[in-house]
Order: structure tokens, then sequence, then C-alpha cells
């Protein structure tokens, strides 16, 4: 199996971080594209997210990095682009479970809320889950949904009763 590219941003809370995972990641093999920031210099992490989550809606398979002081600002934004599901972790079993169930394709991350070993792990747990699909396919067709209608100007319902929802499998 090929592994995906991986692209990488961060704003200066999460730089220290992202230096040491670029160097895991190359290091396990995966194809690695940094988009900054490059220093602890104070940036504004909305323009980091950007370039990643354009990034990897355009390639299909592609994953995402995105780290901050705590993650959440990152995971804000970058869910804010079509197609993106960028998941907030500070566990391998959260990344484990968004990979499996969410299909999460970035994970945001808090630089400066976990150590590079756990950040490693989460990186193998979520990068090396397969997807599982069947009901989890479900809730993120809902997901596409919600984004379909929200991007058009109007506000999705979240109906739990409609055509869209067959039942809780």
């Amino acid at each position: 199996m090929e592994k995906a590219k991986i692209y990488l941003g961060c704003d200066h809370g999460g730089y220290v971080l992202k230096t040491q995972l670029v160097d895991f990641l190359t290091g396990q093999g995966y194809a690695v594209e940094d988009f900054g920031c490059h220093s602890e210099d104070i940036v504004r992490y909305p323009h980091y997210a950007a370039r990643v989550a354009k990034a990897v809606r355009s390639q299909p398979g592609a994953r995402g990095i995105l780290l901050c002081s705590t993650g959440i600002g990152m995971s804000i934004i970058a869910n804010k682009y079509r197609g993106i599901r960028a998941a907030l972790c500070s566990t391998s079993y959260q990344a484990r479970m968004t990979a499996s169930h969410n299909n999460s394709n970035v994970l945001c991350l808090g630089g400066r809320c976990i150590g590079i070993f756990e950040a490693q792990d989460m990186l193998h747990a979520w990068l090396t889950t397969p997807y599982e699909g069947g009901r989890h396919d479900i809730s993120l067709g809902l997901i596409e949904s919600a984004e379909n209608v929200n991007f058009s100007g109007k506000d999705w319902e979240g109906e739990e009763n409609d055509k869209n929802s067959p039942g809780l499998v």
C-alpha cells in the first residue's frame, strides 16, 4: 500500500513539535510537504491551515497535520473548508477512532499540550488505521449533506428522521 502524501502546517506554538514530526514522518517513508511556519516568530495560524486544507482536498488520499499551541484554532479553521474532516486529538485512541470512524484527513495537535512520543504514537495510529466504512458511511453522508447545504448559504437542519438518515445502525 502506497503511503499518503502528508502536508504539514503550524504556527509559532506548534513549530518545535512540527520539526520533530517532519523527521519522524520522513523516517517512516512518508513524502512530506511543509507549508510552514519556519520559526517561533509569532504568525497567524489560519494562513497555514488554509494552505494545508486546500492541498489535502486537491489530492485524493492526501493527509494533513496542523499544529498550534493547543490544536483548537487549527481544527476550527480547517473544518471551514469543504471536504476537510479535521480532528483534534490528544490520545492515540482518539487518533485511531477518527481514522476508522470519521475517515479524517487532517489531524490537529497541540504543540504545547503533548510531547513528541505521544505525537508519534498518535500519528502512527492515525496513519495506519483504515477507515471502516459501513455504518460510519451514514454519518459521513450526513456531514457531507450539512456541508453542501451550509456552503450554499442556507442552514442544514439536521433532522434525525430525514431521508438521508436511514435509522441508527
